[in-house]
């Protein structure tokens, strides 16, 4: 086994790991990945991949790569061969990735997402001071549940399917939803509404979590101040799976069930497109979350481990 940098190789080399990797994310998480591979393969081509691979017998079985946004670096993806020593080689892949960003003199900041290697690696990224966070993979199958009657009208609130003239108020929504909250520490961008509209913009007008699907996507507004007090946000991930990318009310129109509300709105507009699933990740912590989603029909089917390093 020996490590390369990931821009020594092309796409033909990597192509039957990459293949593993779009089969894992399906048959674990119902997510079709091959839009991700393909991008991945672009910059492949170019080499233009930051990151690392580990080769046995010359042939990758493991690979990871990273992107750089101004201060922050990201892992960006960590995939091992389950036909290979998958934790071994994903500490491998992991620790020098980390060296690297930690090396790269701009970077204060560096987020670590692992879903597919669950929290086999904690241990690893605790020993990296890295902070950590638990967070779960739900699943909610749409088709064998009977729909869910929603509630009544909320009083001085009106339900409105998601438009583009809500992007500007809806990153002043998330950025204002997630003052001191623990997905803050996560997602540094959610900190700023600079950053929140970077981050609708990834879901919304560009394919950063699957396809973006207005037609189950909602806001709610206070009908006195006109301002957006909750969103929903969905997007499709394969066929017939939806994932829903943002659900955030502000604080002082929580308790009142909007977050149901706006659930309730988006799964029954996925039962009208003929959607089957329904998924989601929520921050294991974050109990007022996790008990909604429970109540709603969600399973937990991964754990996985999210870790942010501050210098």
């Amino acid at each position: 086994m020996r490590l390369v940098d990931l821009r020594q190789l092309n796409t033909r080399q990597l192509s039957p790991l990459l293949e593993e990797e779009a089969r894992t994310w399906r048959e674990e998480l119902h997510w079709d990945y091959r839009f991700s591979v393909e991008l991945i393969k672009k910059f492949l081509d170019t080499h233009s991949l930051a990151g690392s691979a580990v080769l046995e017998n010359g042939q990758p079985v493991g690979y990871g790569f990273y992107v750089t946004e101004e201060q922050k670096g990201l892992l960006g993806g960590l995939f091992v061969s389950p036909a290979h020593a998958q934790t071994q080689l994903g500490e491998q892949l992991l620790r020098e990735i980390i060296e690297t960003l930690r090396g790269i003199p701009q970077v204060r900041r560096i987020e670590v997402q692992l879903m597919p290697f669950g929290s086999a690696l904690g241990e690893v990224l605790a020993g990296l001071r890295f902070r950590l966070y638990m967070r779960q993979f739900m699943l909610l199958p749409l088709a064998e549940r009977p729909a869910a009657n929603g509630p009544a009208a909320l009083a001085g609130l009106r339900l409105e399917r998601w438009q583009d003239r809500h992007m500007i108020p809806c990153a002043e929504l998330i950025h204002l939803a997630y003052a001191d909250h623990i997905d803050g520490e996560i997602n540094d961008q959610y900190r700023s509404q600079a950053g929140a509209a970077k981050f609708l913009k990834n879901i919304v007008l560009l394919p950063g979590c699957g396809q973006f699907e207005e037609q189950a996507s909602f806001v709610v507004r206070d009908e006195l101040s006109g301002h957006l007090a909750g969103v929903v946000l969905t997007s499709i991930v394969a066929k017939g799976v939806g994932h829903t990318t943002q659900l955030c009310v502000l604080p002082g129109y929580r308790g009142r069930g909007l977050g149901g509300h706006l659930m309730r709105a988006s799964v029954e507009a996925l039962r009208r497109l003929k959607a089957t699933e329904l998924s989601l990740t929520v921050t294991s912590n974050n109990s007022n979350a996790m008990k909604l989603y429970e109540a709603l029909g969600f399973n937990a089917v991964k754990s996985f481990v999210a870790a942010v390093w501050k210098e």
